[in-house]
């Protein structure tokens, strides 16, 4: 059966074999980046590490271009870095709220949200120590429709506010480690 989109067999099935073989659950993505030219950059997203093995399923790359708006010194060339975080928040807080309410067999006919990003940029421009360098606060805003009560429908979004791994590592923090490989010209 289909629901929301979502093959809730599949959905199950995928559960149970995770419940099963623990080890099923632990994926690797990955996300490449290259600076074109200013704030221009483009990240490719393609092959990933889950259910135990190297997966080869995606027939084409993702590419998602990065950039900032003509007010930041950027050329609008795609989605400031923030913006791009409240894309992934919102993306992931759907589709969490979309699998929850197919496995609570709840039939959804509309999903749309807003996120809202507090920044103060003075402190990412090095001005202001007080400043923090990201956001302050995001806010969450979601409309959504369905073919059950009111209750049930509050209690998917929270359900899938709790499972939402974006949400998770926003929240809850993630360790971030950085490696550096230098090509030094010599020059300047």
């Amino acid at each position: 059966m289909t629901r929301n989109g979502v093959h809730t067999k599949q959905l199950f099935g995928t559960i149970d074999a995770m419940a099963a073989q623990p080890a099923l659950g632990a994926f690797r993505f990955r996300a490449v980046n290259h600076w074109i030219d200013g704030a221009h950059s483009r990240t490719t997203v393609q092959p990933f590490y889950g259910a135990g093995q190297e997966d080869t399923s995606r027939a084409r790359n993702f590419v998602l271009d990065a950039g900032a708006p003509g007010i930041l010194l950027g050329a609008d060339t795609g989605p400031s870095p923030v913006e791009a975080l409240l894309h992934a928040l919102a993306a992931c807080l759907t589709t969490t709220l979309v699998y929850v309410a197919a496995a609570r067999k709840v039939r959804l006919t509309e999903v749309s949200s807003t996120l809202e990003g507090e920044i103060d940029l003075l402190g990412s421009f090095g001005l202001s120590d007080e400043a923090r360098n990201g956001f302050s606060a995001i806010r969450a805003r979601f409309r959504v429709k369905g073919d059950a009560p009111e209750h049930k429908l509050r209690e998917v979004v929270t359900r899938a506010q709790e499972r939402s791994a974006v949400y998770d590592m926003l929240t809850g923090g993630v360790p971030v480690a950085i490696e550096v490989e230098v090509d030094a010209d010599g020059s300047g």
